[in-house]
């Protein structure tokens, strides 16, 4: 199924895609829900966000250009990092590059949305806990990285997550492709094969770390073929049997924050 949150008739609502219409839903779409009997078409109404999540967490450098560079030997602790919620926007919504900064670096990313309380979870036992999977676009802006190495600030300006344009939870994610074009150009295209931490192990990982809950994201990496980019360029990432997330970039109206001593 297709899960979809939408701007309709002064409200966001939530429902899900069926060919040319979306059927809403109320109740909570992780536990019980049902429909309401409204219909609307889908290409009438404006999508949001998909979900409005508890956490967003990411990994650091997941991909290889091929198969031959994956690694034999993982790493003891993979680099993950935090988001925040702030930072979600939807599907059409502009990214807004912080003021002072001419370009940002965008990342096509699958997106694993957790279902259910997930916590010491074996990696066999992941799948059972994964709700659905989404694209992300994860937005960063590496001239705000901390000269130690922490990514926070460049990572968590708002509009810099963008997900969409639905949850898709009939899809297996161990073999298709996230592509990402700048301007109608092709720039990222590979297979989630040539991840080095796969989904079930990230998870799995991150379980006996953390409590994850329904409504967390995992993003899972991009693909080789990021770049930055400039105001007025459009982002369309996209993941096999998901479908595609378009977004603007546009330069910021007022000035980021800076930090000085009196």
């Amino acid at each position: 199924m297709k899960f979809a949150r939408f701007f309709a008739d002064g409200a966001i609502r939530a429902g899900v895609v069926n060919g040319e219409v979306i059927r809403e839903i109320e109740g909570n779409m992780f536990t019980a829900w049902d429909y309401t009997g409204n219909v609307f078409r889908y290409d009438r109404v404006s999508l949001v966000a998909p979900l409005a999540p508890r956490h967003v967490i990411g990994i650091g450098a997941n991909y290889v250009a091929s198969s031959e560079q994956l690694p034999v030997e993982l790493p003891d602790i993979p680099v993950f990092f935090f988001k925040p919620s702030s930072s979600v926007v939807g599907p059409e919504a502009e990214v807004v590059i912080p003021s002072g900064v001419g370009e940002v670096k965008f990342e096509s990313e699958l997106a694993v949305v957790i279902g259910k309380e997930a916590k010491q979870v074996s990696e066999e036992d992941v799948w059972s806990y994964i709700f659905g999977y989404t694209v992300a676009n994860d937005v960063t802006a590496p001239q705000f990285f901390h000269p130690d190495g922490h990514w926070t600030i460049g990572k968590s300006f708002d509009t810099f997550t963008p997900l969409g344009p639905v949850i898709e939870t009939e899809l297996d994610p161990r073999a298709v492709s996230v592509k990402a074009r700048v301007n109608g150009e092709e720039k990222q295209n590979s297979s989630t094969k040539l991840m080095i931490i796969s989904i079930s192990k990230m998870i799995s990982y991150l379980s006996h770390v953390m409590t994850l809950q329904p409504g967390d994201v995992i993003l899972t990496g991009s693909p080789v073929g990021a770049e930055l980019v400039g105001p007025g360029t459009v982002i369309e990432c996209d993941v096999d049997g998901i479908g595609t997330l378009r977004n603007t970039f546009v330069a910021a109206k007022a000035p980021a924050v800076s930090i000085r001593r009196s």
